[in-house]
């Protein structure tokens, strides 16, 4: 695939088929950290894969197909929570997935989620990428299409804010 990649700089419907499947899961979890719902972050992989199918043949270079995947991810994620914005639905007051028996480990996951919810979306993207993702400043430079200098300043700032919340929610509980 690689000598395929070197000859041709175009993907192949073929290409496109098998580095989707190959970054499917990645996505999907980047997708879910974004709405905290399995048919939500479904609809926001299908979205996006359809978006991605129709300008696959624009892919500058076939070897960052999964960045430019996460930022389509990441705008249809944008998109979705934005649409959501519009209407208020009961369900949203709803936990939409049921917790496995509780473990500290658990709780601890589940008090970053709940603080990335105080986050701006935009904001998200830079945590979701780093812990999530475990991702290089130089790798998140190019999803986010921003110099690396920007990504780690905006990054430290997000993170600042993320303790404080965390901070404060742990006071406010003592």
């Amino acid at each position: 695939m690689d000598k395929l990649s070197k000859v041709s700089t175009a993907l192949t419907e073929q290409q496109f088929s098998d580095r989707l499947e190959a970054c499917k899961e990645k996505l999907y979890r980047f997708a879910f950290s974004y709405v905290k719902n399995e048919q939500e972050a479904l609809e926001i992989i299908s979205e996006a894969s359809y978006k991605g199918f129709l300008s696959y043949e624009k892919v500058n270079s076939p070897d960052y197909f999964e960045t430019w995947m996460t930022r389509i991810v990441i705008n249809c994620s944008l998109d979705h929570i934005r649409r959501k914005k519009k209407y208020t639905y009961m369900e949203d007051s709803i936990i939409p997935f049921a917790a496995e028996e509780s473990s500290m480990g658990l709780e601890e996951q589940w008090d970053l989620y709940e603080a990335l919810d105080h986050l701006h979306p935009e904001d998200r993207a830079f945590i979701v990428l780093k812990f999530f993702q475990d991702q290089r400043f130089k790798d998140m430079a190019e999803v986010l299409s921003l110099p690396e200098s920007t990504v780690k300043t905006r990054f430290y700032k997000i993170l600042n804010k993320l303790k404080k919340h965390l901070t404060k929610e742990e006071v406010d509980f003592t």
